[in-house]
């Protein structure tokens, strides 16, 4: 059996050129290699390609990176949850390709399978496909993305030992695994490395021959910013978006696999009871997903994909993201519920560019909207000033074409059905007359 060096983050670092291409594990802040994304930033190393989910967070991790002044592309799916990266991108600092979530954790897993690439779904008919191969293939408009490789991936682990083997810690997985396999030369930092033998080969994520080099560097709070501990706000949701949300929730029955996205759609889990028997999904990386703790942080507990700490119900599992993107592309999520800036009377929903704001994270929204099995939308009914956000056809760049199933917002709900929209539902208070007041769309009733 092999044996693996270890050594320092600094000496770790020193073994990253310049111009190298980097793969770099972490959802948010959780599984991501701090110490030695850290170290690197105190190098010359300049002119990095980062391929990663997102840049870190303001001065952490890649955020560090960013700030040096040491990345010279970068290659991800959120960078929106880094203020600094999206200026950076805006100024014309970084050169940046924006892949959905799923495609990325694809591309990578691809690459280190020695595959060239493949043909998904997601994005079909959105700008992230517009300079991509399409094909239709079975009747399905599907976007041909290249597979990733990097000459050096930067990875975290909760345990290794000495010939290399590593095991990840609940939704630290995420990009961890499928990065293992897709670069030149691996470096993974752990909080603990042990004898050869001393972990059971049955827990083992990541098998030794993919691991070039260790690091011993213990996680601590500081280095997971947002995902630290929960907020000790807990602010009260507005009565029409909890409404909107209950109705949501009556659409799922016992036995459902359920994503719920960010902001209105996180309200169906806090009204879930544990006897409903709805199995909730979070595309980084876990099945069972329970209601956050009453305190603690990323330290203590698994992370959902809105970055927040959450708890694990009996009989769930965890898995990485290739793997959960899987399940989203293979239809084994049986509702995705997802909030919605524009929906159209074709059933095209438009929902991960803001207006006014740059087009610089799209996360799992397009995989989500074209893979799962029934996709429900909740929004408000019309925008801050007024304007109906149900039209004859979207004005902001689609996340998926035609795949809406039902709509919810505070004054109707309305299905569609063979490229037409129909309304099904008054909700309460709600006037037909004001739904047609505020409803720039056509449908029937």
């Amino acid at each position: 059996m092999k044996t693996v060096p270890q050594m320092s983050a600094a000496e770790a670092a020193r073994l990253v050129p310049a111009g190298a291409v980097l793969m770099v594990g972490g959802f948010g802040m959780t599984g991501t290699p701090a110490h030695l994304l850290h170290a690197l930033a105190e190098t010359e190393t300049r002119n990095l390609t980062y391929i990663a989910n997102n840049i870190g967070e303001p001065g952490l991790g890649g955020g560090r990176l960013l700030r040096n002044g040491q990345i010279k592309r970068a290659i991800g799916s959120f960078f929106t949850s880094n203020p600094e990266a999206v200026a950076a991108a805006l100024n014309g600092d970084i050169e940046y390709e924006l892949l959905p979530q799923g495609s990325l954790a694809e591309a990578i897993r691809a690459g280190g399978a020695g595959i060239g690439g493949f043909y998904t779904p997601t994005a079909a008919g959105t700008s992230l496909a517009a300079n991509a191969e399409t094909r239709l293939l079975d009747g399905v408009p599907q976007v041909f993305v290249k597979s990733l490789r990097a000459d050096i991936a930067l990875l975290r682990a909760r345990r290794a030992d000495t010939a290399g083997n590593l095991v990840y810690r609940m939704t630290e997985r995420n990009f961890n695994k499928a990065m293992a396999t897709a670069a030149d030369l691996v470096i993974a930092e752990a909080d603990e490395i042990l004898p050869a033998g001393a972990l059971d080969p049955d827990t083992i994520h990541s098998p030794g021959l993919y691991v070039d080099a260790l690091v011993p560097a213990r996680a601590t709070a500081a280095e997971l910013g947002s995902s630290a501990a929960i907020s000790a706000e807990a602010k009260q949701p507005q009565p029409q978006r909890l409404r909107i949300a209950r109705r949501a929730l009556a659409e799922l029955k016992a036995g459902d696999v359920v994503n719920l996205g960010v902001g209105m759609p996180t309200l169906v889990a806090d009204l879930i009871a544990p006897s409903a028997g709805i199995i909730l999904h979070t595309e980084n990386g876990m099945l069972g997903v329970g209601p956050a703790p009453a305190q603690g942080g990323a330290l203590d507990y698994p992370v959902n994909a809105g970055k927040r700490p959450v708890t694990a119900l009996p009989g769930s599992s965890y898995f990485d993201s290739a793997d959960s993107f899987g399940m989203i592309r293979g239809g084994h999520i049986d509702v995705a519920i997802m909030g919605g800036l524009q929906v159209d009377q074709a059933g095209n929903l438009a929902n991960w560019a803001v207006p006014g704001r740059p087009l610089l994270g799209v996360g799992g929204a397009m995989d989500l909207a074209s893979g799962a099995r029934k996709l429900i939308i909740t929004m408000t009914h019309t925008d801050r000033r007024g304007h109906s956000k149900v039209l004859p056809r979207c004005s902001l760049p689609l996340t998926a074409a035609g795949a809406v199933d039902l709509l919810i917002t505070e004054l109707a709900v309305f299905r569609f059905e063979a490229g037409a929209m129909r309304l099904v539902e008054l909700m309460p208070g709600a006037t037909l007359a004001e739904v047609r007041a505020k409803t720039a769309a056509a449908f029937s009733i």
